[in-house]
């Protein structure tokens, strides 16, 4: 298994993964940050990253495969904080 990803901070949610198995190409995931961003009483910015959930699966996509792309992404995707853009 293969995996490439584009994503870069300080949006690294926007990119995209591509899990290669078998030499088939997998596209159309959809990542989701578990980190967080919030402003306290000053307004100074709270970042949190995060691990990584994958919300949407290509169609078709083995489920046989779930758990180990799962944890690739969280072993070799920087964790995002799902606001680092703000």
């Amino acid at each position: 298994m293969k995996l490439t990803y584009d994503g870069e901070y300080p949006n690294l949610c926007r990119g995209e993964l591509i899990i290669t198995i078998d030499g088939v190409d997998w596209v159309g995931f959809e990542l989701s940050s578990g980190g967080g961003v919030w402003f306290d009483e000053n307004w100074s910015e709270n970042v949190e990253s995060g691990e990584w959930s994958i919300d949407t699966w290509p169609t078709g996509f083995p489920e046989e495969y779930k758990d180990g792309v799962l944890y690739r992404v969280n072993e070799e995707i920087p964790h995002g904080c799902c606001g680092g853009c703000v």
